[in-house]
């Protein structure tokens, strides 16, 4: 079975069980400062969950495309990716756990053939601080489904210390079966939805785990352990419980967010024990291996590094709102993506030129059937590859000159350091020069010198913490937050996109958003800086419209009808074939007209006085205003 097929069939599955199929959303988060990429199924239909009615229903299914940094030094474990897809299923306040948990069961056994006999789950054990008990509903649920299928259904309580014991049914603690945005309920900011889970996992086999190395011989084996036996497939959460700042209530609706990656997937149903020899991959893996001159298993982190980080640059600057390589936000995560490919390539002893190019294309031509932008957007794609790939180069040009002045200064006995570098000197070269701390740590053993790793971890933490810091402020609030002042900011910034289009032309199109209770961040296609008096032009007839306290409803209806009627649509892609359209003003006379979401407040007289703090270049083409409310 391929991963088409799988994708396929699981996207069949739910539409038979009346779902509506929508389509993955960017990888761009849409009106979201809280994160650079979408790294979950969830995170586009967050306003949905919330209450917000979707067009496609209250069922739905999609396969979204994902991306989380925050596993890149996770990549090389033969499991974990940057880049993945989510396969989901919804249930906006319908069904819940009697029907998701049965289906799925249903789906990995008939549709994708896995044996039940592999397959263990989780449920949560509860937490009285929080008011959330132990989810004997699910438990129930798994027992029935098991002993159908002739297996022991006996639950262990306390698995990380009570391991296997034939058991099929485990409890944890929120730190393993609690899901949302944001991690565990103590990590959650007021705000956040989440809930608890029940996750399937799947047995490869004892003998590939572990448990039998000294790390873990004397420790109980169990599904969520780290010992490599078991791996997670598939999470049915159960998002019911908003957190306020005096604790977790209810929400109005209860929903079923469903998450399967197709990767790890892809590795059951081929009988792999990685996802890195299944058919996502494995052209790219050839590829790595013949310019190489090397075997994959005899180097996998290396060549999973290689083949994961490039899939996952290939997929973000192939993104209809793609960015380039840069130093800042998105752009500094595809850098970091393709220069530390390029690292492990040099490893590899790969030496010939616009390597990364070769295998980009190949990736480009394993998926762009499923998703044509890649193929639409490869010129943009490849050129910033080889133009980052000559980059690099100079870069390890720069790092290798100011490696070797200290080389130089310790053998003539005039540098600080004997046999090791100082972190302090090595984080020096990974911060000015981009110089990655693994070949700073080869070269150095190349010298018969050492690397004082500690103080690099800890310049590196100083680093990090000031970042955290100012990402903190910055990124404070968004969309999903569905308060007042970001509903004014989100209905403004239709009227804004509308006035643009008046002032500077019809060829106007918006490029991006980013929107929290304080202000409003817009960027728009347009090829020079904004003279004063057409930002007072903007200004002007922002305010008027809101002067006029003109109606903002909406009307429900096809993809096509939307885009006869002239609305504007830049992220229509994620809304499926039924849209929601937004009309500002009275019918036959919209001042705007434009498929959104929402939320919206309801007339513009509750918007306040409109003003443009900001406007300067965005990228290439596209301007960016800042502006907010008085």
């Amino acid at each position: 079975m391929t991963t088409n097929e799988i994708r396929r069939k699981f996207l069949e599955f739910y539409e038979k069980r009346g779902h509506t199929v929508i389509p993955s959303a960017s990888l761009l988060p849409e009106n979201d400062p809280t994160t650079l990429f979408t790294s979950s199924g969830m995170q586009p239909l967050v306003p949905y969950l919330m209450g917000e009615m979707h067009p496609g229903g209250r069922r739905l299914a999609d396969s979204q495309k994902c991306f989380r940094a925050g596993d890149i030094e996770e990549v090389g474990d033969n499991r974990h990716n940057t880049f993945f897809e989510m396969l989901g299923n919804w249930s906006l306040g319908d069904y819940f756990k009697a029907e998701q948990l049965p289906w799925f069961f249903e789906f990995l056994t008939r549709e994708l053939g896995l044996d039940p006999r592999r397959l263990y789950v989780s449920v949560f054990c509860g937490n009285e601080r929080i008011g959330v008990p132990r989810d004997h509903e699910s438990v129930r649920i798994w027992q029935e489904i098991f002993k159908r299928a002739g297996l022991d259904c006996a639950d262990i309580d306390r698995a990380e210390e009570n391991g296997l014991r034939g058991g099929r049914i485990f409890y944890y603690d929120e730190a393993k079966n609690w899901w949302s945005r944001s991690g565990a309920p103590a990590n959650m900011p007021v705000g956040e939805i989440g809930g608890p889970d029940s996750e399937v996992f799947y047995d490869l086999g004892a003998g590939l785990g572990k448990h039998e190395n000294s790390s873990w011989r004397d420790k109980p084996c169990h599904p969520n352990c780290d010992c490599g036996r078991f791996i997670e497939i598939g999470n049915s959460v159960f998002i019911e419980f908003l957190k306020t700042a005096d604790g977790f209530v209810p929400l109005p609706q209860k929903n079923v967010d469903f998450g399967g990656g197709l990767e790890r997937l892809a590795m059951v149903v081929e009988g792999k024990d990685n996802v890195f020899e299944t058919g996502l991959f494995i052209n790219a893996i050839k590829a790595i291996e013949k310019m190489s001159g090397k075997n994959y298993r005899s180097d996998m982190k290396a060549f999973e590094v290689i083949a994961d980080h490039l899939k996952g640059a290939v997929f973000i600057m192939g993104d209809d709102r793609g960015v380039a390589p840069s130093n800042v936000e998105g752009g500094y995560i595809v850098r970091r993506l393709i220069r530390r490919a390029i690292r492990y390539g040099r490893l590899l002893g790969i030496s010939e030129n616009a390597w990364i190019s070769s295998v980009a294309r190949i990736i480009i031509d394993d998926y762009e059937e499923i998703y044509p932008e890649l193929a639409k957007n490869s010129r943009f794609i490849l050129s910033n590859l080889e133009t980052e790939e000559k980059k690099f180069a100079a870069t390890v040009e720069k790092g290798e000159r100011e490696f070797g002045k200290w080389a130089n200064a310790v053998n003539s006995g005039k540098g600080k350091d004997k046999d090791m570098m100082a972190g302090a000197a090595a984080f020096k070269l990974f911060s000015t020069y981009g110089f990655p701390i693994e070949m700073t740590v080869e070269m150095a053993a190349e010298k018969g010198k050492a690397v004082d790793l500690e103080g690099f971890a800890a310049e590196m933490e100083k680093h990090q913490e000031l970042s955290r810091t100012a990402a903190a402020g910055k990124f404070k609030g968004g969309l999903a937050d569905g308060t007042d002042e970001t509903k004014k900011l989100h209905t403004a910034a239709h009227l804004l996109l509308a006035a643009l289009r008046r002032v500077l032309g019809p060829e106007v199109t918006q490029k991006g958003s980013n929107i929290t209770g304080e202000r409003l961040r817009f960027d728009f296609s347009h090829p020079e800086k904004l003279k004063k008096e057409q930002i007072t032009a903007v200004e002007e007839i922002v305010n008027r419209v809101i002067a006029e306290d003109l109606p903002v409803r909406y009307e429900e209806m096809s993809l096509a009808e939307a885009k006869r009627r002239g609305a504007m649509g830049v992220f229509e892609s994620k809304y499926g074939d039924k849209v929601k359209v937004y009309f500002i003003g009275p019918a036959g006379e919209e001042f705007s007209s434009e498929i959104c979401g929402g939320p919206h407040v309801d007339h513009t007289g509750a918007l306040g006085h409109f003003r443009i703090k900001k406007e300067e270049s965005s990228s290439a083409g596209v301007r960016r205003i800042k502006a907010v409310f008085e």
